[in-house]
């Protein structure tokens, strides 16, 4: 049995931790609703963009690499987002499971894969088991910003656009290249809610093309591109749709991809929110059992010292007799 001296150092030890857990707690709180924000506040820009995008596509030939799967393709890459910093629970090992079994789809279609890796968990995680990763990112992923993020979503779309059977620059070492590849699919985290984060897997190219039916089109753009009176709109395109939406492409993709950052932040703040407040909560529970164990440790020793007392008492008394 612990001592009451032992006990009371656990007891401000467990105390400690607690104070720790629930700071964090309370900085992953704050961190979700100013993700959320982000993601808000970038959702205008990115239902436009894909407004103009499908606009486009109704008036060219999708005759677009992005929007068609290539027959040769063999070299998959898989994007895994993970999270700089620990403490948010299985956040990562679901995304690390996800993109293995991700990997073990696409080899047995017979793709190469490739890995690419944001996060330092993700990166440890690989290294570890020395797994090759193609390039690695991090210190983004609490609060990644379009600056952050564009050397990587970049690299991205120069890969798929080189295809399997070219190079492109090394993101990492400019002195170095390294392959394109045919499809790019990404593994993060999605914010649901406060209490559940989704890990999910996502083709991002080549897109899947959504317009090439035109009563879909036409149900889908009705209320933008019809005034009040139900009178549907003309646009003319200077220079031409197709070349606007060669253009175009590669920005949505880059668009999707920081979208995907943004939500991976959310959820990486939520389930480090929850992962303290379990800590914190079970901090809580063993400073009460160990102050319960202290008492019965402490009333413990009272009784022994007072018994210890009241026998050298009596033995003093019995002593005193006998004289």
């Amino acid at each position: 049995m612990a001592t009451l001296r032992e006990l009371r150092d656990r007891i401000r030890s467990v105390s400690s931790t607690k104070q720790i857990t629930k700071a964090q707690e309370m900085i992953a709180t704050s961190r979700i609703t100013k993700a959320q924000q982000r993601v808000e506040a970038a959702a205008p820009y990115a239902d436009e963009l894909l407004r103009v995008v499908e606009r486009l596509a109704r008036e060219s030939t999708l005759d677009n690499d992005m929007l068609r799967q290539r027959e040769d393709a063999k070299v998959a890459a898989v994007l895994v987002v993970t999270s700089d910093r620990g403490m948010c629970g299985g956040y990562n090992n679901s995304v690390l499971k996800k993109a293995t079994a991700l990997s073990k789809l696409l080899r047995d279609k017979g793709y190469e894969v490739d890995y690419y890796v944001a996060g330092d968990k993700g990166i440890n995680y690989y290294r570890f088991r020395d797994i090759p990763v193609v390039a690695t990112w991090s210190g983004f992923s609490q609060e990644p910003t379009w600056e952050s993020t564009s050397g990587l979503i970049g690299h991205l779309v120069r890969g798929f656009q080189a295809g399997s059977e070219e190079t492109v620059t090394h993101p990492n070492d400019k002195s170095a290249e390294v392959r394109g590849f045919d499809q790019l699919h990404v593994v993060y985290t999605e914010f649901v809610s406060m209490l559940e984060q989704k890990p999910r897997v996502q083709q991002v190219l080549p897109l899947e093309p959504v317009f090439d039916d035109d009563d879909d089109i036409d149900a889908g753009l009705k209320t933008a591109d019809e005034d009040s009176d139900g009178a549907s709109a003309n646009y003319e395109f200077e220079p031409d749709a197709q070349t606007l939406l060669d253009e175009l492409l590669p920005k949505y993709v880059a668009r999707s991809l920081f979208s995907m950052f943004l939500e991976a932040s959310a959820a990486e703040s939520a389930s480090r929110r929850t992962a303290m407040k379990n800590a914190t909560d079970n901090a809580s529970e063993l400073v009460e059992d160990l102050g319960r164990e202290a008492n019965q440790a402490r009333q413990a020793q009272i009784t022994q010292e007072i018994s210890e007392i009241v026998g050298g008492a009596g033995a003093l008394a019995g002593s005193g007799e006998s004289d």
